[in-house]
């Protein structure tokens, strides 16, 4: 597309650079107007190649202009830049890139017969300036040489600008030539938006990144009430208004936002007045230079600085003089990369090497206060040009640790690995119409490959997602003093965007030096912390961070005070609310003697049921109903055993299984005694002539006696897990301190039901055997009968009062204790006397002395 074109849009926004000089006659041909097409002005580049592709470069290697008189009433001198502010840090990005493009011309591998040339360009950190750079690398390698009547631009894409709002001017003006441009400083969220900015790359992260990783850093640290300072343009607006909506609930209060002026004013800049211990700053090193200069005369000190990534690696503020002004300062640098050739480069750039470049002589009298053109107007002392470079030169020589200029470094290789893509394509398989690919000799710039290019570069990927941007990765750099005196820049930490959210920021807090010389975290509240005994008492029309301290009432309302969360309670000094011991009956001394004793008993059962089953041929089993005993026998194990349901933290299944197990296997127990009970009644009452009830007590019937008996309790337990099922529950009201975990009944009918019913088996059983408890016989069991169910029956009447009384973990202590103790009730009275004569008097063991028959 011819710039012609766009000649009438050019001219509204202020950026012509070709006009047509119209003759006297109005009416004169177009033919004879096309002769007169002539260059109005020029802005020739600081340093031209040529070659088979093209490539921009706009660079600020000044960072103050000279604005010319406008008052129309002469021709205007064109926009100079200050040599008085000449940026060698920008120059060295500059020098970057002519290496990265020598060094793809010499690689055999990469673009091979073809070559890379350049244009380098000088924007003086201004949107105004950057338009006349971006004009001029449209217009061909040279304007004075170049047809620019007619014509298309031989510009492949272009590297920069420095800043957001330079970027913002350039790419705009790109655009509609479809020339496609990768940033290697310009963060601004604002060009994610791919409708605006469709062209547009960057090797520096968003700033979205950045604004986020500030705010993570500002509420770690605790620091309620911070300044913010931006600078006149896009990277600053866009980065303060993410910065305000990434502090959105949290505990950070802005004490006030200020803007540093576009056209430097020292009296506006002075008005900026720290309020807050802590201030962050959105600016470019041009405009923080005089900025911070202003300040400095004032002797304000003690700021602790927080750098965004556009100043927080400047070493033009390295010197001894600026240390006990901006010493301590922290922020998030570009992730630093290594370029191998870079050093011995730089050296090689001097004013014998480049005689008649002025942006070379402006860096030696910028390094070395001198100047090397003896025809200069210049004040300065003449010198060679051949100065050796000085270890004070760091702005330009410093290389240890290259951030920008190593973003510069993968832009070339960007285009260039794209460009190579392209070239590469084979017939057929190419990305265009058809299948076509591209033509060598005829590359138009929307032909890119850059959003596809993934490459490696130094062990690290390069690539661009959908909008643009590319992998967030920042350095986080505290301001040290170096052994010199100067600031060096300590990595303390690492911003990785990749990570979860929360986890991006990793800072190793010993490393860090704050402001002041001070090893311990700056304090930056609008209001101290109340004392006890006062209250805050929030000022109207401020933030919430500043409030005054009232003191207490004693009629103060309790609707006054915060309450802790149920799970916490406060401290003595009822100034902070400390979490709750949470209490339950846990495996500790008592849990642990309760799980021994119940293994015990149950370990002891099984002794029991062992001894019977090996004598089960003997009279004093046989004659007591050997399976009822072993019946018993097993359903005291089972007692034994569900105590242990009871030791543990409380679960779901854990406390629906307490009360049903418990109270099942208890109703088992009691219903085989109470069928033992029913037998031994009838044995001794059946001898009686004319008595013959033996026949309905018969093993069927002793075994549809427990089953029926146990069948009414699990049909009460059914019943009570289908309507209110016991369920675990967090009893934070019987003490303040603590929170008691336990099981809850569910329903207090059912669960005093079951109790009930097993009490109406033992009362019931208790009766019968104590009517029989007189009858003949050497070993009537009735006795040990009676005698364990006045043992069950005491057991479980003390049980109630003390578990209505018993506090927290020790309620199912006392159940636990109650299931053990009616269990050991049981086995010793029933089984003890047995186990006694089996094993210790086997000459009683018989059928006639048991029946008290045996001879005299």
């Amino acid at each position: 597309m011819h710039l012609l074109t766009f000649l009438p849009l050019l001219y509204h926004v202020g950026i012509l650079t070709l006009v047509y000089i119209q003759t006297s006659n109005f009416t004169s041909s177009a033919t004879s107007a096309g002769k007169v097409c002539i260059l109005q002005n020029s802005f020739e580049p600081g340093f031209i190649a040529e070659g088979d592709y093209i490539i921009a470069g706009i660079f600020p290697l000044h960072y103050n202009q000279e604005m010319p008189d406008l008052n129309c009433t002469y021709k205007p001198p064109p926009v100079k830049c200050n040599g008085h502010r000449f940026d060698p840090r920008a120059f060295r990005w500059a020098q970057t890139m002519r290496l990265a493009v020598e060094e793809v011309n010499q690689n055999l591998e990469l673009l091979p017969n073809y070559t890379l040339g350049y244009k380098i360009f000088d924007s003086c950190a201004y949107p105004l300036t950057g338009q006349r750079a971006a004009m001029a690398v449209l217009n061909g390698m040279s304007e004075d040489d170049s047809p620019m009547c007619s014509g298309a631009s031989p510009l492949l894409a272009v590297i920069g600008e420095s800043g957001s709002a330079q970027s913002i001017v350039v790419s705009r003006i790109l655009q509609p030539f479809q020339i496609p441009m990768i940033s290697y400083f310009s963060s601004c969220a604002c060009f994610t938006d791919r409708t605006k900015y469709p062209t547009f790359f960057r090797v520096i992260p968003n700033d979205d990144y950045q604004v986020k990783a500030i705010a993570q850093l500002l509420v770690r640290f605790n620091w309620t009430w911070v300044g913010v300072v931006r600078g006149d343009h896009e990277y600053g607006r866009f980065a303060v208004q993410g910065l305000m909506r990434e502090l959105q609930g949290t505990s950070v209060c802005v004490a006030y936002q200020e803007m540093i002026p576009l056209l430097y004013n020292q009296q506006r800049a002075l008005e900026i007045i720290s309020l807050a211990r802590v201030v962050v700053v959105f600016s470019a090193e041009g405009e923080m230079t005089p900025f911070l200069r202003d300040y400095m005369k004032q002797n304000i000190t003690g700021i602790q600085w927080v750098a965004s990534e556009a100043w927080v690696t400047a070493s033009v503020f390295t010197g001894k003089e600026y240390y006990p002004y901006l010493g301590g300062t922290v922020g998030f640098g570009i992730r630093k990369g290594y370029i191998s050739r870079l050093s011995n480069y730089l050296e090689t750039v001097n004013p014998q090497r480049y005689p008649n470049n002025m942006l070379v002589k402006e860096l030696w009298e910028a390094l070395y206060g001198c100047s090397p053109s003896l025809s200069s107007a210049s004040q300065l002392p003449p010198c060679s040009g051949q100065e050796s470079p000085l270890k004070q030169h760091s702005a330009y020589l410093n290389t240890s640790s290259p951030r920008v200029a190593y973003n510069v470094y993968k832009a070339v290789y960007a285009i260039a690995h794209s460009l190579h893509n392209l070239l590469m394509c084979q017939p057929g398989s190419g990305p265009f119409k058809n299948q076509s690919c591209a033509q060598s000799d005829n590359v138009l710039p929307w032909q890119y490959y850059l959003q596809e290019v993934k490459f490696i570069i130094a062990g690290e990927e390069v690539n661009f997602d959908l909008k643009g941007d590319s992998i967030p990765y920042y350095d986080i750099i505290n301001w040290q003093r170096g052994t010199s005196g100067n600031i060096e820049f300590v990595n303390v930490g690492l911003f990785d965007g990749t990570k979860p959210a929360g986890e991006e920021l990793v800072i190793q807090e010993d490393m860090i030096m704050w402001a002041g010389d001070q090893s311990e975290v700056p304090v930056s509240v609008c209001s101290a912390s109340c004392l006890p005994g006062s209250r805050k008492a929030v000022r109207r029309g401020e933030p919430v961070c500043c409030f005054d301290c009232v003191p207490l009432s004693l009629n103060l309302s309790i609707t006054k005070c915060t309450f802790c969360p149920e799970d916490f309670w406060s401290n003595k000094d009822r100034t902070a609310c400390i979490a709750k011991k949470v209490e339950f009956l846990a495996y500790d001394s008592l849990g642990i003697a309760l799980t021994v004793t119940s293994v015990v008993g149950a370990c002891l059962t099984i002794v029991v049921l062992a001894v019977f089953f090996y004598h089960r041929n003997t009279a004093i089993v046989r004659i007591n109903n050997s399976e009822l005993s072993f019946f018993i026998l097993f359903a005291l194990t089972l007692c034994f055993l569900c105590s242990l349901v009871f030791i543990g933290e409380p679960t779901f299944w854990s406390c629906m299984l307490r009360h049903t197990v418990f109270s099942i296997t208890f109703s088992l127990c009691i219903s085989c005694i109470l069928g033992k009970t029913l037998v031994v009644l009838a044995a001794f009452t059946a001898t009686r002539p004319g008595e013959n009830i033996m026949k309905w007590l018969g093993p069927k019937q002793q075994r549809a006696i427990i089953f029926s008996c146990t069948l009414v309790q699990v049909v009460i337990c059914g019943a009570w897990l289908i309507d209110a099922h016991p369920y675990p529950s967090r009893n934070t009201k019987y003490e303040r301190s603590k929170i008691i975990l336990e099981c809850s009944v569910g329903s207090s009918l059912a669960f005093w039901c079951v109790l009930g019913y097993i009490g109406l088996q033992a009362c019931l059983c208790f009766v019968l055997a104590f009517l029989a408890r007189k009858l003949p016989g050497n070993f009537n069991e009735a006795k040990f009968i009676t005698f364990s169910m006045l043992i069950f029956c005491a057991v479980w009447l003390a049980f109630i009062p003390a578990y209505i009384s018993s506090p927290g973990n020790y309620a199912d202590a006392v159940e636990s204790f109650a299931i053990l103790a009616s269990s050991f009730g049981l086995l010793f009275c029933l089984f003890a006397p047995k186990c006694y004569i089996i094993l210790l008097k086997p000459e009683k063991n018989t059928k006639q002395h048991l029946m008290g028959k045996e001879k005299k």
